[in-house]
């Protein structure tokens, strides 16, 4: 069965894996032998130290994802330099906190363009590679606002609910051409995205308390999801949202 989970050989291009949950999982993918390609705006310097220790080929495309400008000079840099690409996360994303009366039209453009716009077309531009050979896996970041609705993040809410929605329709179109679409629904993970609501010890408290496991996720929790998502193990799944949040929906 170990073999299901072997990555050897395939390429995974990961978006915004400079910290936190994008760079967990780069990591994981690692260990289960993918090369890298990384894209994003900020240089993952420890992430590609990293991997590369591990002996694995990592390549950094710079891209601001908040336009899907350079999305096809980036796909066509992954393929030029590392010939393939087997696996796509789309991780890169963003997050406004305002009450919803308040909210400006700039935090709900910006926010939807990254964690929303630029993962369809990504998707579209890895996908039509991807099905001219047969195969491929997609693993989008959704969230627990892919199933609920949040408080202070109206932008936020809606792009990972479209996420989800998205996830389901690729699925239901590329699953027939050997592409598995599936998404992580991460809960409250400690990065620098949850900062804000770990410093506010009421808040935090709040938290934790409907929390079966008692504790905030770490970005390494999502690297087993990643590599079974990612792997031959997930051949017969697709359009899944898998929820990795210590129990918070089970409660």
């Amino acid at each position: 069965m170990t073999k299901a989970f072997d990555l050897t050989g395939k390429v995974a291009l990961v978006t915004g894996a400079n910290t936190g949950i994008g760079q967990g999982i780069a990591l994981a993918l690692a260990e289960a032998g993918a090369d890298l390609a990384l894209v994003g705006h900020l240089t993952p310097d420890e992430t590609i130290a990293k991997a590369s220790a591990l002996g694995r080929r990592v390549e950094y495309v710079e891209a601001n994802l908040l336009s899907i400008e350079p999305i096809k000079e980036v796909v066509d840099e992954v393929f030029s330099r590392l010939g393939s690409i087997g696996i796509l996360v789309n991780n890169a994303g963003i997050i406004r906190r305002e009450d919803a009366i308040d909210f400006s039209e700039q935090d709900w453009d910006d926010v939807m363009n990254i964690n929303l716009k630029t993962v369809f077309f990504m998707s579209q531009a890895v996908g039509r590679y991807m099905i001219a050979r047969g195969r491929g896996k997609i693993i989008n970041i959704a969230s627990m606002l892919s199933f609920q609705g949040g408080i202070r993040v109206p932008s936020y809410t809606a792009s990972k609910s479209g996420v989800a929605g998205i996830t389901r329709l690729l699925a239901n179109e590329w699953a027939a051409n050997g592409i598995n679409v599936n998404a992580i629904a991460p809960g409250y993970i400690a990065t620098d995205n949850t900062a804000q609501l770990r410093g506010d010890a009421d808040r935090s408290r709040a938290i934790l308390d409907r929390i079966p496991a008692e504790r905030w996720g770490t970005p390494e929790d999502m690297g087993g999801a990643a590599v079974f998502l990612a792997s031959a193990a997930a051949d017969y799944v697709n359009g899944h949202v898998l929820a990795v949040d210590g129990g918070w929906l089970a409660r």
